[in-house]
């Protein structure tokens, strides 16, 4: 079966509307029903908002690769590249470089899209850890699994020769595709630069950042919702896609887009959860803000700063001391004192240690 770039009517993808449009349309409802919700926020808890979810979006898109970077250096970068902080704290070149890609995809998504746009963004992103960030790559590009002697070829990209002309192209395409709905838009976008593979390396976390730049576009607006965290979710699934759309024997990617979608809807649901969480959150702080100390305050903080999901077995007195440097005893005075105002709660028995978790008001 030949790769999908191979066939004589690449690049025209073709698809089957009438299977996506419902995914299309109930994602139009949700983000409408995100905009009401969000309506009543102040003007910090919506920038709180879109940080929190840019440090997911960071966070995640480098899970789908395989890097785990520290999501508090992460929010470090993302703040000073912000102007929000003097200065990024933790200095991790990692964290710097996926938040200058996810902050500066957001802030200049109304531009039309160019070759200088992409190749600077990728130096940015890459630029500390590769000498040829921001240039096409030169060599072919295979993506396998597998030990060594036992690989697996699930991908091969263009012969390098005909990156500079393929990429062109899709930037041609990209910009006079806007008509397209969003939700299809994006996962056409990001399935037609995945398959050209233009750089080295990075290419997925680009790709994904073009699929959100193609939804803000629809919108007028940075969209509040992080993809990667959906897509992490179903990482096996989101491969098996790309690789089985790959190897076909037409441009017919119904199934693939069919998936996306479905995909796009769940980020925008996911974040409405984000967002509820932004607003008890700020409910949290005015019932407790003015009630406990700066160490206190700290760690609670911590523990918001996990989202959602919440902070990850609990606060115990050895990682409360961990946080703050106190001693024990003034740890377990701490946690106690944070129980009996109710800012935190018992956690049922485990283990040898008491542990503890927020209690947030709704």
């Amino acid at each position: 079966m030949p790769y999908i770039w191979e066939l004589k009517d690449w690049p025209h993808f073709t698809w089957n509307a009438e299977v996506v449009q419902d995914n299309s349309y109930r994602y139009a409802l949700a983000v409408n029903r995100l905009a009401r919700e969000v309506q009543p926020l102040s003007e910090q808890e919506r920038t709180n908002s879109m940080i929190d979810l840019m440090v997911v979006e960071a966070q995640k898109t480098s899970w789908i690769e395989g890097e785990i970077i520290d999501p508090e250096a992460i929010r470090s970068s993302v703040l000073k590249q912000l102007g929000l902080a003097a200065e990024d704290r933790r200095q991790d070149p990692d964290a710097r470089g996926i938040a200058r890609l996810v902050v500066q995809s957001r802030q200049e998504f109304a531009k039309p899209l160019t070759i200088e746009t992409l190749c600077s963004w990728h130096r940015e992103f890459l630029g500390e850890r590769m000498l040829n960030a921001g240039s096409w790559r030169t060599e072919p590009v295979w993506i396998v699994s597998g030990v060594a002697g036992k690989e697996k070829v699930h991908f091969e990209g263009p012969p390098a020769s005909r990156v500079a002309g393929e990429m062109e192209t899709f930037v041609e395409w990209f910009n006079a595709s806007s008509s397209l709905p969003g939700p299809v838009r994006s996962g056409v976008a990001h399935l037609y630069f995945e398959y050209i593979h233009p750089f080295a390396d990075g290419n997925g976390r680009m790709g994904r950042a073009i699929a959100e730049i193609a939804l803000s576009q629809e919108l007028g607006y940075p969209v509040l919702l992080s993809l990667s965290a959906a897509i992490e979710r179903q990482r096996k699934e989101y491969y098996r896609m790309l690789n089985q759309a790959s190897r076909q024997s037409s441009m017919d990617i119904t199934g693939w887009l069919e998936w996306w979608t479905q995909c796009v809807l769940n980020s925008q649901e996911q974040a409405r959860d984000q967002i509820a969480f932004v607003i008890r959150k700020a409910a949290f702080w005015r019932s407790y803000g003015n009630r406990v100390n700066d160490r206190q305050e700290k760690v609670l903080a911590r523990m918001l700063r996990e989202g959602p999901e919440g902070f990850k077995g609990g606060m115990s007195a050895r990682k409360y001391v961990a946080l703050t440097g106190c001693s024990g005893p003034t740890a377990t005075r701490d946690l106690s004192y944070l129980t009996k105002i109710g800012a935190l709660e018992r956690l049922p028995a485990g283990g040898r240690s008491t542990r503890y978790d927020l209690r947030l008001p709704g």
